[in-house]
């Protein structure tokens, strides 16, 4: 094996542990990460971790977006699982499903991207690109059903002007011939369902709701009412 790929190689597995042993600190002390405290449990001099993460921030990114692609994965496998396509509402409630899955077998990670912003620590693009996947798939879902006439047009008129607007910018940079309106209902589901997920995971819900997946699931069908998926799949 030529040197520079073995260099590569040990590169990367390094990385990796690096990253193993932040999320631990994650899971332990939430998003104030300190690579001096990563370097000690890896048995390396701190200096030696800035070869591989220069700041603090972009290993914090790198989690991020490790982050956003696990999630993103386990949405897009939720859908995949669903084999009759044209069940709308079937692949709907499998991926929000998924993304609570994943949520619950990765508290720490799905705080690092849904909860409180971290002090001091500004995003970069590339974690935006990572974090288009979930709702990707779940607007994917609804061009389906529009391009096969399972969703038809609600017109404009529930929409605000302004909101209106907005979602017709979105829908022409992201998605287009998807009718504005649907775009909306679509991220208004989105939307729900990660609050629904964040309101569980962060404990709003102790005291007050038990049966946690059935009242998901409760609420998740309720935004398919409210987006229009069929109940069955379109003949």
């Amino acid at each position: 094996m030529p040197a520079a790929t073995i260099r590569a190689r040990a590169r990367a597995e390094m990385i990796n542990e690096i990253k193993a042993i932040a999320r631990r600190h994650l899971a332990a002390e939430g998003a104030n990460l300190s690579l001096r405290a990563v370097a000690r449990d890896m048995g390396m001099v701190s200096s030696a971790i800035y070869r591989y993460f220069p700041s603090r921030d972009e290993l914090l990114t790198a989690l991020i977006v490790d982050g956003y692609h696990a999630l993103g994965a386990a949405a897009e496998a939720g859908d995949a699982e669903v084999t009759h396509r044209a069940d709308l509402r079937g692949r709907w409630l499998a991926v929000c499903h998924a993304v609570r899955r994943w949520a619950l077998a990765h508290p720490a990670e799905y705080a690092l991207l849904f909860g409180s912003p971290v002090p001091g620590y500004a995003a970069p693009q590339e974690t935006t690109v990572a974090a288009a996947r979930t709702p990707a798939t779940l607007i994917g879902i609804l061009v389906d059903g529009f391009a096969a006439g399972t969703l038809t047009d609600p017109g404009p008129g529930e929409l605000p002007g302004p909101v209106h607007a907005d979602f017709t910018a979105l829908r022409d940079g992201l998605f287009a011939g998807l009718p504005e309106t649907l775009l909306a209902r679509g991220a208004t589901g989105w939307i729900h369902c990660f609050g629904a997920v964040s309101f569980e995971l962060f404990g709003q819900l102790n005291g007050v709701i038990s049966a946690r997946e059935e009242y998901f699931d409760h609420q998740m069908r309720r935004m398919t009412d409210l987006i229009g998926l069929p109940s069955h799949p379109h003949p």
